[in-house]
């Protein structure tokens, strides 16, 4: 006889002297929870970790030779080393970040805004240090957006966040790009069209990623900077819309010196945009740390809401980060990254000029300055998506490469054809994580692939 008890067989609650039963009803989950599906791009990293020997492009993850151990030790044993400053590195800190840090932060804002010709003196106060740029860009999402409010997008445009946005409800309409940016003429037609159909009040960001746009590389330029600006501000007719500026790449520059500054810094009245920057990317990423300069009149919101989600990011980290800057150790990996990353794009770019040269295949790619992505564009007829045959025989060839796809996923078009291709015919190749000797590889095992499908 078997003494195994059956799962479902019912019992008496001691509490409520009621019967129930063994069956564990299932949880209910809260409608935003419901909304937040799984990142499209967890598909591509189960395929890296399941596939030996492949190469991928997919991944916007920083190159691990270059993480800068060293530097991290000895502003680690600076820190810890100190016992009264240990004490406080390690105790709660505000919520807001630490007060050195913020103050180190403006004037390196200041700095950079400075480089380029344009006098803007950020204010510490208006500074708040996160858990990395994406935190500061959900708790901008919390505080601004309702389910059902629109915000406006590039297209294509960072994945990540569109699905933050949908996570929330929001309703995104997508501007299109060229190798300047977002275009203006178009931002405009659809301000008119949304003013239209009575929804302009529903209005609540325009997102941009305004150097090195993740995915495509574009930086958006100067006088297109101005014209942004502009066109929002004539457009927030009865409330304010907010141009959220996600400068995640603006120190991965080759010439830094060429690069314009910042939206914020050229925002004249200083209340149109939230600038968020990040130590992810241009120094390590393990450290979880970034930062955003807020409108005086957003501030305390953004506060309060971080005070819900982590009353404050971690302090000791914070501690760290200032002692990198103070010592100078952070400039200079922004330095070596800025000539390692330029190394391998050229590597990249030099590869796909020769395999379209041996294919004679009409495909084109942008060509940034700066950043860790390149967009390639296909023929129109040759499809990039992740169920079609050239992403099956790319993986086949062992090469992954982020369809084109993803970044268009949630977003609303008035015109599904963008100056830098579409959803069908696109691919974004990351070059940051990819080991600089396997890029040339990388690129033949993708033109091998191409050659299998193209007509």
């Amino acid at each position: 006889m078997s003494d195994e008890r059956d799962t479902h067989e019912s019992h008496v609650d001691p509490f409520s002297g009621q019967s129930v039963s063994g069956h564990v009803a299932p949880l209910r989950l809260s409608r935003k929870a419901q909304l937040a599906a799984e990142p499209a791009v967890t598909r591509l990293i189960e395929l890296a970790l399941g596939q030996e020997d492949l190469i991928s492009f997919a991944p916007g993850l920083v190159d691990e030779e270059t993480l800068p151990d060293a530097d991290t030790e000895l502003a680690c044993r600076a820190v810890l080393g100190n016992k009264e400053l240990a004490r406080r590195a390690l105790q709660y800190g505000t919520t807001s970040g630490l007060p050195g840090l913020r103050r180190a932060l403006a004037a390196y804002l200041t700095e950079l805004d400075a480089r380029a010709g344009v006098s803007h003196e950020f204010d510490p106060d208006r500074i708040v240090v996160g858990t990395g740029s994406q935190q500061l860009l959900y708790l901008l999402t919390q505080v601004l957006v309702d389910p059902g409010d629109i915000v406006i997008t590039s297209a294509p445009d960072y994945f990540v966040y569109m699905a933050t946005l949908e996570g929330a409800g929001a309703t995104m309409w997508g501007v299109p790009l060229d190798e300047h940016g977002i275009v203006p003429q178009a931002l405009e037609q659809l301000f008119r069209q949304l003013d239209h159909e009575g929804v302009l009040e529903r209005v609540r960001l325009v997102y941009n990623v305004s150097y090195f746009h993740n995915p495509t590389g574009v930086t958006l330029s100067l006088k297109r900077r101005r014209e942004l600006l502009e066109i929002v501000r004539r457009w927030s007719r009865k409330h304010r819309i907010l141009i959220v500026e996600d400068a995640a790449y603006r120190e991965l520059a080759d010439e830094p010196e060429e690069l314009p500054p910042s939206l914020a810094g050229l925002d004249e009245t200083d209340s149109f945009v939230a600038l968020c920057q990040t130590f992810s990317k241009p120094y390590a990423p393990g450290l979880k740390c970034g930062y955003a300069y807020l409108p005086e009149d957003l501030v305390e919101a953004v506060v309060c809401e971080k005070t819900n989600h982590d009353f404050g990011s971690p302090n000791l980290i914070q501690h760290v980060m200032l002692e990198l800057m103070e010592r100078g150790a952070y400039a200079r990996q922004v330095e070596r990254l800025r000539k390692h990353y330029a190394a391998k794009r050229s590597i990249l770019l030099r590869a796909l000029a020769e395999a379209r040269r041996k294919l004679n295949l009409p495909f084109r790619w942008t060509e940034p300055r700066g950043g860790l992505y390149v967009w390639i564009v296909l023929p129109e007829g040759i499809r990039t998506d992740s169920e079609s045959a050239l992403f099956r025989t790319a993986i086949k060839h062992g090469v992954l490469y982020v369809p084109g796809e993803y970044c268009f996923l949630g977003i609303r078009m008035l015109n599904p054809n963008t100056p830098l291709g579409n959803a069908s015919n696109t691919i974004r190749f990351a070059y940051g994580h990819c080991p600089l000797d396997r890029i040339e590889e990388g690129v033949q095992r993708f033109a091998r692939a191409l050659a299998d499908v193209a007509p």
